[in-house]
C-alpha cells in the first residue's frame, strides 16, 4: 500500500503555530508503534541452534555419535577435551567417527551453512519494510513538503508462499548436512579399518622377513657344509630379498593409511603423535546380517530420497507463488492527501497496476510446472538408483563375509594342519629343512590372504551400513592382494 501526504507550509512571512501534543497521547502513540513493531517482528527470531538439531539427532540415531555445536570457547574447549580423551586410549572405529564429527572442519562449516539457511528463512517471516518518501517543493511563494508512505502489496500476496519456500530450503539444506554427515562418518570408518589392517600387514610382512632371513642364513650355512647346491642358496637369497621388498612397500602403505585416517578424523599438531591403533581388527562375526527389507528401509529413510522430495515440493509451493503473481507484476495501493497553503485540500486513492497486454506471466507458471514434473521425474530416478545401490551393497558385503569366514573357518586351519604334518615328518627325517621353510613361507601367505579378507569384510560392511542412509562416497580402492604375500618364489621351490 502506498500512503502520501502533502502538508503545506507557510510563506516566509507567516508565521506558523503548531500545538503540541498532549504528553499521555504522545506516549500513547509510541506505545502503541512499539507494541506493532513488537507484534510483526516478535515471531521472527533467529535461532542456529535449532537449524542444526535435527541434524544432531540423526548423528545420535544413525551413528551413536555427538555432533556438537562449537560456536563460542566453551563448546570448543569441551570438544577439544572430548577428543583428548579418546585419544588417550587405542582407537577403535566407533571413536573415530566420534573424533571425526569433532574435528572435520568441513562438517563444522556446514553447520555454520545452516545457521545462514536459518538466518534466510527468517527473513521471510518479516514483512516487507514500507518506503518513506520525504520531498521538498518551492514554487514562487508556495512550499510544499510531501511525504509519502508505500506497501508492496504483492510481496504482502506471497508472503506465505515464500516463507514455505524458505522453510522447505532450510530442510534441503538439512539433508545436504546429513548427507555430508554420512559421509564424513563412513570415510572415518573406512580409513580406520584400511589403518589397522595395514598395521596387521605390516607386521606380517616382518614376521615373512624374518622367517627369509633365517631361511637364507641356513641355507648359506649347509652350502658351505656342501649339503645344498648353489640354486637352491640362490632362491633363498631370493625369498629374502623379495621380502625385505614387500617390507618396504607394506611399510609405505601403513604410513599412507595412517594419514589418510588423520586426514579423515581431522587431527592436528599433537594429536597426530598421539594417535594409536588397536592391533587387530575385529573378529568377522558368525552370521550375516538379516536381509529382510533392506531397500524398503533404505527408500524411507536415505537423505538423498527425503532431499528429493523437500526439492520437488519446494517447486510445488513455488509453482503456487507463481500462479498467483503470473500476471501481476506491479501491484500498488495509495491514499493521497495533498494540500497547500494557496490551494484547497485534495483527497483521493491511486492504484497502481502495470497492465498485462504483452506478458500475461503464462511463461513464466510454465516454466515453474516443467521444474515441478522434473524434480518428480528425479525423485523417481534417485529412488530407482538408491535400490539397486542397496542390492549391489548387500551382495558384494555378503560376498566377503562368506570369503572371510572361508578363510577363517576352511583355509587356515587346513594351513595349520599342513604345517603340523610337515613338522612332524621333519622330526621323523622324512622331509628336510627346505621342506619346513617352505611350508612356513605358504603359512604365511595364508594368513596375509585371510587378513585381506577381513579388512575387505568390514570396508564392505560400512559401505552397505551408509547405503541404507545414503549415497556412499568413493572409497579408497583396496589393494587384491597383501604385500605381505610377496615373497613367494619358493612355495614350489625344489631342493
Amino acid at each position: 500500500m502506498s500512503f502520501h501526504m502533502k502538508r503545506p507550509t507557510t510563506r516566509p512571512t507567516t508565521r506558523q503555530v503548531t500545538r503540541p501534543m498532549t504528553g499521555h497521547i504522545a506516549r500513547g502513540a509510541t506505545s502503541l508503534a512499539l507494541a506493532v513493531v513488537a507484534l510483526l517482528t516478535g515471531c521472527a527470531s533467529f535461532s542456529p541452534e535449532q537449524a542444526a538439531a535435527p541434524v544432531q539427532q540423526k548423528s545420535r540415531d544413525w551413528l551413536s555419535a555427538e555432533l556438537p555445536l562449537q560456536r563460542d570457547d566453551d563448546q570448543r574447549a569441551a570438544a577439544r577435551a572430548r577428543s583428548e580423551a579418546l585419544l588417550a586410549q587405542p582407537l577403535d572405529a566407533q571413536a573415530a567417527v566420534q573424533l571425526a564429527l569433532l574435528n572435520h572442519r568441513g562438517l563444522r562449516a556446514s553447520l555454520h551453512g545452516l545457521g545462514m539457511a536459518e538466518a534466510q528463512r527468517v527473513q521471510t517471516l518479516l514483512w516487507p519494510n514500507p518506503v518513506l518518501n520525504i520531498g521538498r517543493m518551492i514554487r514562487g511563494d508556495e512550499r510544499e513538503i510531501e511525504r509519502g508512505l508505500e506497501f508492496n502489496l504483492l510481496s504482502l500476496l506471497g508472503r506465505g508462499a515464500r516463507q514455505d519456500a524458505g522453510a522447505r530450503a532450510l530442510e534441503r539444506e538439512q539433508a545436504r548436512v546429513a548427507q555430508q554427515l554420512l559421509d564424513v562418518a563412513g570415510q572415518a570408518r573406512r580409513s580406520w579399518v584400511q589403518a589397522v589392517a595395514a598395521q596387521e600387514q605390516l607386521q606380517q610382512a616382518r614376521t615373512v622377513l624374518d622367517s627369509a632371513a633365517a631361511g637364507a642364513e641356513l641355507a648359506l650355512r649347509m652350502r658351505q657344509a656342501g649339503n645344498v647346491s648353489a640354486l637352491r642358496l640362490a632362491r633363498e637369497r631370493t625369498v629374502l630379498a623379495e621380502a625385505q621388498l614387500a617390507l618396504e612397500q607394506a611399510q609405505l602403505q601403513a604410513a599412507r593409511e595412517r594419514e589418510a585416517l588423520i586426514r579423515a578424523i581431522g587431527l592436528w599438531g599433537e594429536d597426530v603423535a598421539a594417535l594409536k591403533l588397536p592391533d587387530r581388527l575385529p573378529e568377522v562375526p558368525t552370521t550375516f546380517r538379516a536381509a529382510d527389507d533392506l531397500e524398503r528401509q533404505a527408500v524411507a529413510q536415505r537423505v538423498d530420497i527425503q532431499s528429493a522430495k523437500r526439492e520437488s515440493e519446494q517447486l510445488a509451493a513455488q509453482l503456487g507463488l507463481t500462479r498467483t503473481t503470473g500476471r501481476v507484476n506491479v501491484l500498488q495501493l495509495g491514499v493521497q492527501r495533498n494540500s497547500s497553503n494557496l490551494e484547497p485540500t485534495q483527497r483521493g486513492v491511486d492504484l497502481t497496476v502495470d497492465l498485462p497486454l504483452f506478458d500475461w506471466g503464462q511463461a513464466r507458471v510454465a516454466g515453474a510446472r516443467e521444474a515441478y514434473q522434473q524434480s518428480l521425474e528425479r525423485t523417481a530416478q534417485i529412488a530407482i538408483d538408491a535400490r539397486s545401490e542397496v542390492r549391489v551393497a548387500r551382495l558384494r558385503a555378503e560376498t566377503a563375509w562368506r570369503i572371510a569366514r572361508r578363510h577363517h573357518d576352511e583355509v587356515l586351519p587346513l594351513a595349520r594342519q599342513v604345517s603340523d604334518e610337515t613338522l612332524l615328518r621333519y622330526n621323523g627325517m622324512l622331509v628336510g629343512v627346505m621342506d619346513l621353510l617352505a611350508d612356513a613361507r605358504a603359512q604365511a601367505r595364508a594368513v596375509a590372504a585371510a587378513l585381506d579378507a577381513q579388512r575387505d569384510y568390514w570396508l564392505a560392511e560400512s559401505e552397505l551400513s551408509q547405503s541404507l542412509l545414503g549415497p556412499v562416497g568413493a572409497a579408497s580402492p583396496s589393494p587384491s592382494s597383501s604385500t605381505a604375500a610377496a615373497p613367494e618364489a619358493a612355495g614350489g621351490a625344489a631342493h
